[in-house]
């Protein structure tokens, strides 16, 4: 366990949490919605901290982060819980373990130096907090980064950016990178399927731009909640709003966890929201969950070379050179 970040003491020995923006009262002896956040006699502690339930070597493709280091190998942690609890959550068994009054906190006891030390030993250039929602286990995923910041490793969060903007501001400076979930645009659909609300997270998305984090944008096409052309036009609009430099990944959904009564999301619907995503001015729109049908590859979007080929999370090839597309010169957005 390690004291909490962002809370505040309160009267009769509860706590206010100043995390996620569900800003939690945590009366004694409970713990926040997050299900991994404690309050110990008026003390908030984190009860995830070194406590990890995944780790992994992944292409940073996988995140997906298309315009971060492509090629570059991440290792990937996470710890149980998540402060949103989506029903089409593939990771629910990890993400929803410590939820509906189960005590246990299972993970592998792991030290942030460890982190750092594995990530040096796999020659992973990236440290990708990821699986689960990293803003519940922040004080882990802060600690490390900041250990991974000076031995020259990049960090990246793979978030739902359900965070308060206190919290962006402390990760930011040693965050190089963030690929933020975008359910849709529709308070609707985050009250009813997520057990949040929209405001946060495009809030969160402007933010971390702000502060020259490298942002990206996922969005998961689910079949009758999110895929209509006015619900995919209005989440391109947000994006180019914020950047049209923000590619934007729409990927096809499967039934699970609480939606295995919707059917999958049609290849057709993929790429009706890709053409969207480039007819509304976005310059980079890629499809997710196809390798090898979908639109996966980077193009210039000044001129239309083919500029990185891929198939899956496979860099099959890489034409920049110094950032730029190699035919007309445009300087290509991202961290390459």
């Amino acid at each position: 366990m390690k004291e909490a970040m962002f809370y505040e003491q309160q009267e009769n020995s509860a706590v206010r949490c100043h995390l996620c923006p569900h800003r939690c009262k945590i009366n004694d002896t409970k713990r926040g919605i997050c299900g991994v956040r404690e309050n110990q006699n008026g003390t908030l502690y984190s009860l995830v901290y070194g406590k990890a339930v995944a780790r992994g070597i992944d292409p940073i493709e996988k995140k997906p982060l298309f315009h971060f280091y492509p090629g570059a190998m991440s290792y990937s942690v996470a710890t149980v819980g998540c402060n949103l609890n989506c029903k089409n959550c593939q990771n629910f068994s990890i993400s929803q373990m410590p939820k509906g009054g189960n005590k246990r906190i299972v993970g592998e006891e792991t030290s942030p130096q460890e982190i750092v030390a594995a990530a040096k030993d796999y020659d992973c250039r990236i440290i990708a907090y990821t699986y689960t929602e990293p803003t519940i286990y922040f004080e882990y995923a802060y600690d490390t980064a900041r250990l991974a910041h000076e031995a020259g490793i990049s960090n990246v969060f793979v978030s739902n950016g359900y965070t308060t903007e206190e919290a962006i501001r402390a990760i930011a400076p040693y965050l190089d990178a963030v690929n933020i979930d975008l359910k849709g645009l529709s308070e609707d659909l985050y009250l009813k399927n997520c057990g949040g609300h929209l405001d946060p997270v495009l809030n969160a998305i402007k933010l971390y731009k702000s502060l020259d984090v490298w942002v990206e944008v996922t969005t998961l096409v689910i079949p009758t909640l999110n895929d209509s052309e006015d619900d995919l036009r209005a989440i391109a609009e947000f994006i180019k709003g914020v950047g049209v430099d923000i590619p934007w990944h729409i990927s096809l959904f499967y039934p699970t966890y609480k939606l295995t009564h919707i059917a999958p999301t049609p290849v057709s619907a993929l790429r009706a929201a890709r053409a969207i995503g480039l007819e509304t001015g976005l310059r980079y729109v890629y499809e997710g969950n196809i390798p090898g049908e979908g639109e996966e590859n980077t193009y210039c979007y000044q001129c239309g070379e083919l500029l990185i080929q891929r198939e899956g999370f496979q860099i099959l090839a890489n034409n920049l050179k110094d950032s730029k597309c190699t035919s007309c010169g445009t300087k290509i957005d991202g961290v390459f």
